[in-house]
C-alpha cells in the first residue's frame, strides 16, 4: 500500500478517513475556528488544517462528497481540485453553494473526498495529422444517448 505523509497544521485537524473498506476517496474534514455559512451562489475556502506529501507520479484529486452535494447543495467550486506532488501548503476546499438556501459548515464536518491516483506526464508534439478513428471529429452527443 502506498504511503502518504500528512502534516497537521492545526491541532484540531482530522486526518483523512475512508468511509468503508473499498472506498476510493478519503474524507477531508473542515478545520475552522467558527461555523461558516455559505450563501446561495457563494464560494468559500474551507481549511482542512492539513498539508500532504503526495508521492511523485501521483496527484491528490479533491472531489465532492455525494451526501454534501445532495443534502446541502455544496460541491468544490472548481469541480475537481488537484494537489500536485510538489505542493506542501494547506489543503483547502473551495466549496460552492449551488442551492437556493444558505448552507452551514461546522468544524469537523466532512467537506470533500481525496483520491490519490497515479498520472501520466506526456510530451505534447505538434502534428499536422492525427490517426483516423470511427468516431472521427464527432463531438458532444455524437455517440448516441442510449
Amino acid at each position: 500500500m502506498q504511503k502518504v505523509k500528512i502534516r497537521k497544521l492545526n491541532e484540531k485537524a482530522v486526518l483523512p478517513t475512508y468511509g468503508s473498506e473499498y472506498a476510493a476517496g478519503a474524507d477531508l474534514y473542515a478545520c475552522i475556528d467558527n461555523t461558516v455559512t455559505i450563501a446561495p451562489g457563494e464560494t468559500v475556502l474551507i481549511k482542512t488544517g492539513l498539508a500532504a506529501e503526495i508521492p511523485t507520479g501521483y496527484a491528490g484529486l479533491i472531489y465532492a462528497r455525494s451526501g454534501l452535494a445532495s443534502k446541502k447543495g455544496l460541491a468544490p467550486a472548481n469541480k475537481v481540485g488537484v494537489i500536485d506532488s510538489d505542493y506542501r501548503g494547506e489543503i483547502m476546499v473551495a466549496l460552492h453553494n449551488h442551492s437556493k438556501n444558505p448552507a452551514i459548515i461546522e468544524s469537523g464536518e466532512r467537506i470533500a473526498q481525496l483520491v490519490v491516483t497515479p498520472f501520466l506526464r506526456v510530451d505534447f508534439i505538434e502534428s499536422e495529422e492525427l490517426s483516423d478513428t470511427t468516431r472521427g471529429t464527432g463531438g458532444f452527443g455524437s455517440t448516441g444517448t442510449k
